[in-house]
């Protein structure tokens, strides 16, 4: 395996090769950038019309994936797909055995959550394995708070899980086909951390995702999917400085994606069953995300807030017997709370961390 091969998993939070230099100013489209962005946006719509015209459950994971797999890693080769499908998986297999011992238990399944979450940001700090990792850490806490609920139907859930999960690797493949890039790109530098700093990251993404796995399962609130998901993608930048920045960007990103989604229902009114227009009005909001999200040269920012903001809304609430408008007001106040609360709760973790030299970040 090429030492490219292996550093691509660790390209979540530099996703672009630049040509200017990461400066953290707004650049120019390159010609990858471009090539980039028809990628995420074609792949992203593809996987929406799918899973509606198969009338598929969880329609999230098949608008979500093709997103994460096209917007945060720029490269699909061997070991990224083996990454994506070996986690949905395991995913699978360690979600049915914690559900299925420990239902009846909430205390003991928090504790086994935690480990789940522990070894999963453990690989996301390391670096190789980051994607593996950073979807592991996503869809574990969907499927643990879905599969908790007695009436929902496990299989189900797993399957669309795994569906979805081939369904955009073989998205991605066939859009780097299509819209391959241009140049080769260059692996980001390698960063070296130190050991405390390891368990300072790991031990601040897994604390936290777990307390938010918990406060949705005590309160019920299987409705706020997005928040769920924004409580986790901002842990994604591995540490209190990078989440804070990202909530913020993630807020913007959240309420461009909402406003966006509420002008499409006004602007078809009645006519949302002509799903060529639907799909023609979400692939024009996926492009112009992606655009932001090219440009932005970060991970999870305001583009791939507004990305995933669209995928949710769309994939859940776009038809003519629901309610878009109340559905985005909904999302978007319940995760700026998520996300405040989050960002909170790491402010402490970190404070606390930094206190003993073992975990100093």
């Amino acid at each position: 395996m090429s030492t490219d091969t292996k550093s691509t998993s660790t390209r979540a939070t530099n996703t672009q090769s630049t040509n200017t230099g990461s400066t953290g100013k707004p650049h120019a489209l390159g010609e990858n950038d471009f090539r980039q962005c028809l990628r995420v946006a074609c792949g992203a719509a593809l996987g929406f019309v799918v899973s509606q015209l198969m009338n598929w459950n969880y329609g999230v994971f098949f608008t979500v994936f093709p997103m994460f797999l096209l917007g945060i890693v720029p490269v699909l080769n061997g070991h990224v797909v083996r990454q994506f499908l070996g986690n949905a998986l395991v995913n699978c297999v360690e979600v049915s055995l914690v559900v299925g011992l420990t239902q009846h238990m909430p205390l003991v399944m928090l504790g086994f959550a935690f480990g789940l979450f522990y070894t999963r940001f453990r690989l996301m700090a390391r670096g190789p394995f980051f994607l593996f990792g950073a979807n592991g850490v996503l869809t574990l806490s969907i499927l643990l708070h879905f599969a908790s609920y007695p009436e929902v139907d496990l299989a189900d859930l797993f399957a669309s899980n795994v569906v979805a999960s081939l369904l955009a690797v073989a998205i991605a493949g066939l859009m780097h086909v299509v819209f391959p890039d241009v140049t080769p790109r260059q692996p980001p530098p390698k960063m070296a951390k130190t050991p405390s700093r390891i368990r300072h990251e790991t031990l601040i993404g897994a604390m936290t995702v777990t307390l938010s796995f918990a406060v949705f399962q005590t309160f019920d609130l299987r409705d706020s999917l997005s928040a769920q998901m924004s409580t986790v993608l901002i842990l994604f930048a591995l540490g209190y400085p990078g989440a804070r920045l990202s909530a913020g960007k993630r807020a913007v990103g959240t309420l461009l994606g909402c406003n966006l989604a509420v002008f499409a229902q006004l602007l078809l009114y009645t006519q949302s069953q002509h799903f060529v227009l639907v799909t023609l009005l979400y692939w024009l909001g996926l492009m112009l995300f992606s655009r932001m999200h090219m440009l932005e040269r970060a991970g999870s920012g305001v583009g791939f807030g507004g990305l995933t903001t669209l995928g949710i809304l769309f994939g859940q609430s776009l038809s003519p017997h629901q309610d878009l408008i109340y559905s985005a007001l909904y999302r978007f106040s319940s995760m700026c709370v998520a996300m405040a609360l989050t960002v909170l709760v790491m402010a402490l973790l970190d404070r606390l961390l930094n206190a003993w030299e073992p975990t100093r970040g």
